[in-house]
């Protein structure tokens, strides 16, 4: 799995994810708010679905906030107490 992450061809459609989401967060946005984008994230998670690993309609740009709140358990100590959306 990590390998995928250092792939040549991740870090292109990252870059495209990112670039088609006009580098904003699509969840901030959804609920009227503007953060800037920093990590394109699976929906449907890349370790249960890896056929849609490089799917456009499975990729969404996500703050690193929000994608937090998806991943609890990558978050980072320092990161748990700032940025973090209280209308989740």
């Amino acid at each position: 799995m990590k390998d995928f992450y250092t792939s040549t061809q991740w870090k292109n459609k990252r870059a495209a994810i990112l670039s088609r989401d006009g580098y904003m967060c699509q969840r901030c946005k959804r609920y009227g708010r503007q953060r800037e984008a920093t990590t394109v994230h699976h929906i449907k998670h890349y370790d249960e679905y890896p056929e849609l690993a490089l799917d456009n309609d499975n990729l969404i740009s996500l703050c690193e906030a929000c994608h937090n709140f998806f991943h609890p358990e990558k978050a980072k100590k320092s990161n748990k107490s700032r940025g973090n959306h209280r209308y989740f």
